[in-house]
């Protein structure tokens, strides 16, 4: 048993000592700094969008020793991250591992580098969760990683890691009181609008909505017990533009079914901005089918 636990923990501290250089120090608040990962060898950071107070004078730290200003190429607060860029290559971007290799008990580690050295954290995963309770703002995340690591100060940006020493997520301690994981498949997103727009675009369409019971013989044909009734819609926004009106109840947007609002938030992503979509309604207690095209939110 001893010599198992040696090997394990000969083990841990391999993942760590090889993770390490993939580990910066974020300087972008007043406070103790915060922890960002080195997402491409080319320069580009991720970091906890909480964290970057300011949009200038960041500084990061390496494992070596050595700083480098970052400028800020971009942030989502909807997703708590934020791009940062240095102008350095040949860094040690860490290796991703795919969201699906994660188990509820799974072992994990939080490594942290708010000072000098590098500082680890075990746990395991607690919960795999689709994000429909954790929207924010508009936005969502497509799920997220629990855990029972604790998130010391300073930790917060940093990569939860599995026992490979793969990115499983970003640590983040803003969303809610429990330790949480921001995964690498919305990091990735993310990090993709972050350098093509500068923002993550949220998708619009202009309606005040709330779930509402269909009709007897209409939920009989579609096999659905409530849509979203329209109670208010913004004078020249997407849906008005597409003729949408109060009283109408949204059953389906892309052939997705609409039960209650997250359905439709969770369909306005940013690759549909711009685009049309069909969008079945109850219009006088009958079915119709318009062309919605999604706006962007300013």
């Amino acid at each position: 048993m001893a010599e198992i636990l040696e090997n394990m923990s000969k083990a841990l501290a391999d993942t760590v000592e090889g993770a390490s250089t993939g580990v910066v120090r974020v300087e972008a608040r007043h406070r103790l700094p915060a922890t960002g990962i080195v997402w491409s060898a080319d320069g580009l950071i991720v970091t906890a969008h909480h964290v970057v107070e300011r949009d200038d004078n960041i500084t990061i730290g390496f494992s070596n020793g050595e700083t480098a200003p970052a400028v800020l190429v971009g942030r989502d607060p909807t997703t708590d991250l934020a791009l940062l860029r240095v102008d350095k290559s040949g860094l040690s971007a860490l290796p991703q591992a795919a969201f699906e290799t994660a188990h509820i008990g799974n072992l994990v580690l939080a490594l942290g580098r708010p000072g000098d050295g590098i500082q680890a954290s075990l746990g395991i995963v607690t919960a795999l969760e689709p994000t429909e309770r954790r929207r924010r703002g508009g936005s969502h995340l497509e799920h997220y990683l629990q855990t029972s690591v604790d998130m010391y100060p300073g930790f917060s940006g940093g990569p939860l890691l599995d026992m490979g020493g793969k990115v499983l997520g970003l640590n983040t301690s803003a969303m809610s009181g429990v330790s949480l994981a921001i995964p690498t498949p919305t990091i990735a997103r993310v990090v993709d609008a972050l350098q093509r727009h500068g923002k993550v675009r949220q998708g619009y369409l202009g309606v005040g909505a709330q779930p509402a019971r269909l009709p007897e013989a209409i939920k009989t044909q579609l096999g659905q017990d409530t849509g979203l009734l329209i109670a208010s819609i913004e004078p020249g926004s997407p849906a008005d533009k597409s003729g949408l009106l109060l009283g109408d109840i949204l059953i389906t947007f892309d052939g997705v079914a609409l039960r209650q609002l997250d359905d439709l938030l969770g369909l306005l992503t940013s690759s549909r901005v711009g685009k049309t979509f069909p969008t079945q309604i109850v219009r006088g207690g009958q079915l119709q089918t318009i062309e919605v095209t999604v706006g962007e939110r300013e």
